[in-house]
C-alpha cells in the first residue's frame, strides 16, 4: 500500500487531533494538522497587521510566506509556530482569515502537495469535501458543544491558561457558527464520510473503530 489518505473532519474539541495523532502513530502513517496552517497564517497576518479585507496585501504576503514540516514542528518563514498558536483567541482569528478565498486556495494546494502519494492522516474542516475529496477513508468527528468547551476547558487549563468554561463555550459556538455557514468550504461530514460522535466515548474506543475500518478499505 503505497498510498492511503485518512480525511478526518470535526468542529473544534470534537476530539480530531488527538485521535489523529493517536491513529497515525498506531499505523504508522505521516500526519498533518491543517488547522494548525490556519492558525499560523491567522497569527502572522494579525501581528503583521494585515486585516482580511486586505485581499491583495494578504495575497502579496502568503505568495511570498513559505510554510514547511519538520518532525511534526511546523515553521512558517522559519519561525517555529508552537503554542502560541493554540489559544481560544487565535482559533478565532483563523476561522475569520479561513473565510478569506486567497487564503483557502493557498493552504489547499499546500495540504495537498504535503500529502500527495503518501500514507498520511489528514485534519481539519474541508478534508474530506474539499482538501482530498478522493481520500481511501473519510471521517467525520462530532461532539456536543458542551463537552467540547469541557475539554478545551481542561486542555487550557493544563497549559495554565484562566479562562473560564462559560468563555469557551461562547468562544465554540461563534466558531461552529463562522465555519459552517461561511461560503467557501463549510464545516460540514463529506456525503461518504463516517460521523462518529465522541461525546461518551473514549479516544482509544475512536482509534480502535477508523483502524477497522482502515482494515476493511486496504483489503
Amino acid at each position: 500500500m503505497e498510498k492511503f489518505h485518512i480525511a478526518i473532519d470535526g468542529p473544534a474539541g470534537s476530539g480530531k487531533t488527538t485521535v489523529a495523532k493517536r491513529l497515525a502513530k498506531r499505523l504508522g502513517f505521516e500526519y498533518l494538522d491543517t488547522g494548525a496552517m490556519y492558525r499560523a497564517v491567522a497569527l502572522f497576518l494579525h501581528e503583521n497587521g494585515i486585516p482580511p479585507e486586505d485581499e491583495d496585501r494578504i495575497n502579496e504576503v502568503l505568495s511570498r510566506s513559505r510554510m514547511s514540516f519538520h518532525c511534526g514542528r511546523l515553521f512558517l518563514n522559519g519561525r517555529e509556530m508552537g503554542e502560541e498558536i493554540r489559544t481560544a483567541e487565535v482559533g478565532i482569528l483563523a476561522s475569520t482569515y479561513a473565510k478569506i478565498p486567497i487564503v483557502r486556495k493557498h493552504l489547499t494546494r499546500l495540504q495537498r502537495e504535503i500529502a500527495d502519494s503518501r500514507k498520511i492522516v489528514v485534519e481539519g474542516r474541508d478534508i474530506g469535501t474539499v482538501v482530498l475529496p478522493d481520500a481511501e477513508l473519510k471521517i467525520f468527528l462530532t461532539a456536543s458543544v458542551e463537552e467540547r468547551a469541557r475539554r478545551r476547558w481542561r486542555e487550557l487549563a493544563k497549559k495554565g491558561e484562566n479562562v473560564s468554561y462559560e468563555v469557551i463555550l461562547k468562544q465554540l459556538k461563534v466558531r461552529d457558527d463562522q465555519d459552517s455557514k461561511r461560503e467557501i468550504a463549510p464545516l460540514k461530514p463529506a456525503e461518504d464520510a463516517i460521523v462518529i460522535d465522541t461525546t461518551k466515548v473514549t479516544v482509544e474506543e475512536v482509534v480502535g473503530r477508523i483502524i477497522e475500518l482502515v482494515e476493511e478499505r486496504s483489503k
